[in-house]
């Protein structure tokens, strides 16, 4: 879901929720707005708010969670790229092609993080460019060692080429959301029906209109930054490529 859509509906749906008030206090006959039933309302309203609450509180949590675990993923992977070109700088020259080829994939997947687009990030699950991670295997595995300590820089530079390429299935496998629908729709129509009641409960003018539209714009941002961080890989809230180019920084082919 588009979190900027959503929240441009999260906020006409709040905000219309507090105009209804508004409109229901002027209309309702005297009898429906005596001390008794205010306090009713006002009781009613504290359950569904503390019930909104808590939901928030579910779906905050859920989100960070998937960025928390996004972002762990770039870094592991980062720290394999490091691994990975000391042992095959330790090989030998032979794998400065390899280490040039390795380094261009990676700068392009760093710089499809720092964009943020859609359409760049799908090209590393889909398509492959001309330094795909597949090729660079390939090459690996086509080193002929000529001593003990090769061979074995060899073996160890194709099983960190490997937990690089699971680890990257993983990251992209993970790319879902992780907040429900339903229970975005539900805690919206709660947040709706409470505006409803401090729309009945106060004065029309131009002050209370005011002040529920902020309020009404918080609630808005606060689900906007929920869903922007349950997609830690696009959008205005992403996560970092620093670990991506610290592992470029270790590159050094003459």
């Amino acid at each position: 879901m588009n979190p900027i859509a959503t929240s441009v509906i999260v906020l006409a749906c709040v905000f219309g929720g507090a105009l209804a008030g508004l409109f229901l206090r002027i209309r309702l006959p005297d009898k429906h707005l005596q001390d008794e039933s205010k306090e009713i309302v006002k009781l009613g309203i504290g359950v569904v708010a503390t019930m909104a609450a808590l939901v928030l509180g579910l779906l905050v949590s859920s989100a960070k969670v998937s960025f928390d675990r996004t972002s762990n993923e770039v870094t592991l992977g980062a720290a394999k790229i490091v691994q990975l070109n000391h042992a095959l700088a330790q090989y030998g020259d032979e794998t400065k092609e390899i280490r040039g080829a390795l380094r261009r994939y990676v700068e392009a997947v760093a710089d499809a993080l720092t964009s943020g687009e859609k359409s760049r990030l799908m090209q590393f699950r889909t398509s492959a460019p001309k330094t795909k991670a597949d090729d660079v295997e390939v090459a690996i595995r086509a080193l002929v060692p000529r001593s003990e300590a090769q061979r074995e820089l060899r073996s160890l530079a194709l099983t960190l080429m490997q937990d690089w390429s699971a680890n990257r299935s993983l990251l992209w496998l993970q790319q879902h959301s992780s907040v429900s629908t339903l229970l975005l729709v539900v805690v919206v129509a709660w947040f709706a029906l409470i505006f409803l009641a401090f729309g009945l409960l106060s004065p029309r003018n131009g002050t209370v209109v005011a002040t529920l539209f902020l309020c009404a714009l918080a609630v808005s941002g606060a689900l906007f930054l929920i869903l922007e961080m349950d997609e830690p890989l696009e959008g205005v809230i992403r996560i970092s490529d620093g670990p991506t180019r610290n592992a470029l920084s270790t590159f050094a082919i003459d």
